[in-house]
């Protein structure tokens, strides 16, 4: 599955790359080396994250579900109870 990014937040992740690699690297690269390097990360390294955060998703949501009892429950009858 490709990730695709909206063109302005590909714009801003595209000059966010030129200015690393100015200020830590001391080497200006251009719009289409930045580009490259976006479409480079996005492929390899995107559909881990992805999958990390989709993991971590689900194990919200179980927690939640598994948890719905306990916040979701009122005793019966609890009049005389007192």
């Amino acid at each position: 599955m490709a990730i695709e990014v909206p063109a302005d937040t590909r714009r801003q992740l595209v000059e966010s790359i030129k200015r690393y690699f100015a200020e830590e690297m001391d080497e200006e690269i251009g719009e289409l080396r930045a580009s490259l390097l976006l479409d480079f990360c996005l492929r390899e390294i995107g559909s881990i994250v992805y999958n990390i955060a989709i993991s971590d998703a689900q194990t919200y949501i179980q927690d939640k579900v598994a948890d719905i009892d306990g916040s979701c429950y009122e005793p019966e009858f609890g009049y005389w109870n007192r």
